[in-house]
């Protein structure tokens, strides 16, 4: 299956289309230091690519799941929101992909007194901080924890990472319940 997947990646839907193999080679050798500047980027647009990250942070293409997790960092480095629609950008084309929720899952945290860092499903550490919030949706009955990662783009903290700041929470400001990150209260509870 994972050759399978391998070759669908690579594969054109139209003769002259975007595909996921270029934008693949382009994000390659555009991140040779570090993550792609891809906010300095405003290339055309090319069209959609029938790619999808589906709410459980697993990535599509064609409709089938990307089996390696080296491509599926690959694109996340050239991932770019704009407003509420997600592009994987190059320096010379953009093209719109499908979201389904938050791009990237916080898979785990190591949890300091002062300083909580995220780990990402796609490998990104962040620190929670006044620049990287931990941001709380949805509604007391199903809250749904996000951090910010980077320019614009979330992850959803998982389940047992969101047990694990709950077992490390306090109390807060006007009596909340939440964790506190680089000199930052993050509020657990609406």
């Amino acid at each position: 299956m994972a050759d399978e997947t391998d070759n669908r990646v690579s594969a054109s839907p139209t003769p002259g289309a975007p595909t996921a193999d270029g934008i693949a080679a382009a994000a390659s050798k555009a991140g040779k230091k570090g993550l792609p500047p891809v906010h300095l980027w405003n290339p055309p647009f090319c069209g959609d690519l029938d790619m999808r990250i589906k709410a459980d942070g697993t990535w599509f293409y064609q409709g089938t799941p990307i089996g390696r997790p080296a491509m599926v960092r690959l694109f996340s480095t050239v991932l770019k929101r704009e407003g509420d629609k997600f592009f994987l950008v190059t320096p010379v084309e953009k093209v719109g992909i499908v979201v389904d929720d938050a791009p990237f899952i916080a898979i785990d945290a190591e949890i300091q007194p002062d300083r909580i860092t995220f780990t990402t499903n796609v490998g990104d550490e962040v620190v929670a901080d006044a620049e990287n919030p931990i941001i709380l949706r949805g509604d007391a009955q199903e809250p749904r924890p996000y951090v910010h990662v980077r320019r614009g783009l979330e992850a959803l903290i998982d389940r047992k990472t969101f047990y694990r700041l709950a077992a490390a929470a306090d109390e807060g400001p006007e009596g909340k319940v939440g964790v506190r990150s680089s000199g930052q209260f993050f509020p657990l509870e609406f």
